[in-house]
């Protein structure tokens, strides 16, 4: 499966990494894209291990604001 996701308080490298660490934590996550311009995170994965709700969730964990 493929996911892209907006997220709007993303500005800095420290945001890219700490949204590339979450994303990465899921099991299942093939590869991940994040494009701070477009402000979007564009995430392949394996959907028998995780969903998009997870991968939402994982972000809004760490207060990011998921369109």
């Amino acid at each position: 499966m493929k996911s892209v996701l907006k997220i709007c308080n993303m500005h800095t490298a420290e945001d890219v990494n700490k949204i590339r660490r979450a994303i990465s934590n899921n099991e299942g996550v093939v590869a991940c894209q994040i494009s701070t311009e477009k402000k979007e995170v564009s995430i392949i994965y394996d959907d028998y291990f995780v969903n998009s709700e997870s991968l939402i969730q994982s972000l809004e964990d760490l207060g990011y604001a998921v369109l």
